[in-house]
């Protein structure tokens, strides 16, 4: 991916995005895509790494709580029957006893068919542990931005400033009445195989929309300075309210719709708590020059 100079976020859309600022990126490689099911089990098998989400949480971290809640999971997607007022996530997200990458919709689920998919239920230790052991890093939160504009400096979307340019469909985004309508296309109501949507002109599949992905850069609430900490409109907060860790993931996922989370952009920011796991957040690595 080529460096440059870079205008990073975006003063149209969300308060976290601005301000504007310039700034000067190295040339670096890339992954093409979000890591894969198929990467994330070949570096699962050659470490024995257990996930955030294959580990029981911390009693001492959730004081009070039922012991009988406090085992393997993580946060899955379960949508809703009707309309409901879009000011509380939980009506839509529910905590699932053994969801993981394996299980992604929880107990009774599997990878068949899904190699090509975008791993999930990833924390960041988890992203951080496979990018060692590939001998590469995760990128930061401007070199994000700047390789998924793929050189269109202050296009609203990666490939332009039209949602569906012609009418064709760019990404994997949620098409229809959010959480419990999704008109998109046959077979892209959640993660798709990666690659199956163009890429950007530096080459990169995916970096809007199927999964957001983490970043190195710790979370604020603005570019230029750290901030109070913000729970996300389209994610889950963090497991427990006294996990404060946050870093900035990046590039939106297939739950984000227009009428809700208009997120799949390269300026759309937001917070992920650094233990929590959900089915849409995914990650890619770089190698810097």
């Amino acid at each position: 991916m080529p460096g440059g100079t870079e205008t990073i976020g975006s003063l149209d859309f969300y308060p976290e995005e601005r301000p504007l600022r310039e700034v000067q990126v190295a040339d670096l490689w890339m992954d093409e895509h979000p890591v894969t099911n198929a990467q994330f089990r070949r570096f699962i098998k050659d470490t024995g790494h257990l996930t955030v989400a294959e580990h029981a949480p911390d009693p001492r971290d959730f004081p009070g709580a039922d012991p009988a809640d406090l085992v393997p999971g993580s946060q899955v997607f379960v949508g809703t029957p009707g309309p409901v007022p879009l000011d509380d996530w939980t009506r839509w997200w529910a905590w699932i006893p053994g969801a993981d990458w394996r299980h992604p919709q929880g107990p009774g689920s599997t990878l068949h068919g899904r190699d090509q998919h975008p791993v999930v239920h990833i924390g960041f230790e988890d992203a951080l542990a496979y990018s060692e052991w590939a001998a590469k890093s995760l990128p930061t939160e401007t070199e994000w931005e700047h390789a998924a504009r793929g050189g269109l400096h202050q296009a609203i979307y990666p490939w332009g400033n039209d949602f569906t340019p012609g009418g064709k469909v760019m990404a994997n985004t949620w098409h229809g009445r959010f959480p419990y309508e999704n008109l998109g296309t046959p077979g892209a109501t959640r993660t798709t195989p990666v690659k199956r949507f163009p890429p950007n002109s530096f080459g990169l599949f995916d970096v809007a929309g199927n999964v957001w992905e983490w970043t190195s850069t710790p979370w604020s609430d603005t570019h230029t300075e750290a901030g109070p900490e913000q729970v996300s409109c389209c994610a889950p907060g963090p497991a427990d309210p006294s996990e404060k860790d946050r870093y900035v993931t990046k590039g939106g996922s297939h739950l984000c719709a227009p009428s809700y989370c208009h997120r799949y952009r390269p300026a759309a920011r937001q917070g992920h708590s650094i233990r929590s796991s959900t089915t849409h957040l995914g990650f890619r690595c770089v190698i810097r020059l």
